[in-house]
């Protein structure tokens, strides 16, 4: 079978097992989706863990087959694009421009401080539990952890019911702190692998092009469609062109040095509001809506099916997991001090009204999800990616299925509609 054959296979037994769940969930459980097809395929993929344990299957075939779907690349590399871009072109940018500040503040300040919290007392229990670490590995996994996921977030909101501007800073904060934490976790990742120690001016000169380049490239992409959607009343044409600008502004901004996510994400709120107001007729807008929702809705089905079968290619080491399970509190902990923080600033200087319940929303509903597992795949093969996979793994699993099926009714108790 050729390698062209074989990605096809792949593609279809994904979208095959994504459906058939999808279709299990909507007749009979009515869970969240995203969160019943992770659920699923993760028994699926526990099943055949344990049946490949008592030599009932073969599971280095079924493993090799996972493997080679390659999950950090396809999502950091394929679908983060269109799923950031779906998200942005819901946020409403009246409420945006409200809620400016503690977006700014969690996606710059609390990522950071969050990812060094946590991968602090990561590192002192893993040293305490005699993995021999460095302080700089378990400062990764802070990394890779600390960004919220956009795609699990935007998931729960769409059925929470959140007051509005509860939504806004969360979607807001969530499309945009993936930028500043990949830029951390890759120099972080520099510097435990390689052995580089980046001088700050360098530091600063890369945050300055990921970020800030990707902002002005999202600027610029951002308006040249909407001036090329202005200039026509074609709804083909004017999704087609949506399209373009995800996908060929994420290769440029890669191509470039430059946050591919912060230049879609511009890009989409641009689309999402300026042309939608005045460059698009009432067709075009419920086409382009019902394309991109839809597309969102298929790809989110095959991103949690693929984290759930994901867990058959993890060193399923019980130490590595009790690791895992000991992360659990240490990252939400780390939230919750680091939203804390800039929050009561940002209410002691007026811009920002914070109430307990707010911070405790923001805190529990702050969900990781597939890009933490991606960017802990991403790394060289080494004892420390294996224990840094299986953490994060164990991390998120708690995140999407604990916290997403509760965030709902917390929501509920505490915003009353």
């Amino acid at each position: 079978m050729n390698e062209t054959q074989g990605v096809f296979n792949a593609i279809a037994i994904v979208l095959s097992f994504a459906a058939v769940a999808s279709y299990i969930n909507h007749r009979y459980l009515q869970f969240p989706n995203t969160i019943a097809l992770m659920a699923i395929s993760l028994g699926l993929s526990l099943i055949i863990v344990l049946l490949g344990t008592a030599n009932i299957i073969d599971r280095e075939l079924i493993e090799g087959f996972v493997e080679s779907l390659h999950f950090d690349k396809v999502l950091l590399h394929g679908m983060l694009a269109y799923l950031l871009f779906a998200g942005a072109l819901t946020i409403d940018l009246q409420y945006l421009r409200g809620v400016l500040a503690q977006i700014t503040a969690f996606a710059t300040f609390s990522v950071a401080l969050s990812g060094v919290i946590a991968g602090t007392i990561f590192w002192v229990i893993a040293t305490s539990l005699g993995f021999e670490i460095e302080i700089i590995h378990g400062l990764l996994f802070g990394a890779l952890i600390a960004p919220t996921d956009p795609v699990a977030v935007l998931g729960i909101l769409k059925g929470a019911r959140a007051p509005r501007t509860l939504q806004t800073t969360m979607a807001g904060e969530s499309l945009f702190n993936d930028g500043v934490g990949v830029v951390i976790f890759l120099t972080l990742a520099s510097v435990a692998f390689s052995g580089k120690e980046p001088a700050l001016t360098e530091l600063g000169k890369f945050l300055l092009l990921e970020a800030g380049g990707g902002a002005a490239l999202g600027l610029g992409l951002g308006w040249i469609t909407y001036r090329l959607m202005h200039s026509i009343d074609e709804y083909s044409v004017e999704v087609l062109l949506s399209l373009a600008v995800v996908s060929g502004g994420y290769a440029l901004a890669t191509a470039l040095h430059m946050s591919g996510p912060i230049v879609v994400v511009i890009a989409g709120i641009i689309i999402g509001n300026q042309a939608r107001s005045t460059a698009m007729s009432d067709i075009t807008r419920r086409y382009l809506d019902n394309f991109w929702e839809l597309l969102d809705d298929i790809l989110n089905a095959v991103l949690f099916a693929l984290v759930g079968l994901e867990v058959v290619a993890i060193q399923l080491d019980w130490q590595y997991a009790y690791t895992g399970i000991l992360a659990i509190p240490v990252v939400l902990s780390a939230r919750l001090i680091s939203i804390a923080i800039p929050g009561a600033a940002l209410h002691v200087i007026g811009l920002m009204p914070f109430q307990r319940k707010l911070l405790a929303a923001l805190s529990w509903g702050g969900l990781r999800g597939g890009i933490s597992i991606a960017l802990a795949l991403s790394l060289p093969t080494s004892p420390e990616r294996d224990l840094l996979v299986t953490a994060a793994y164990i991390v998120v699993t708690f995140s999407v299925l604990v916290q997403g099926l509760t965030f709902g009714n917390l929501i509920k108790r505490f915003f009353p509609s």
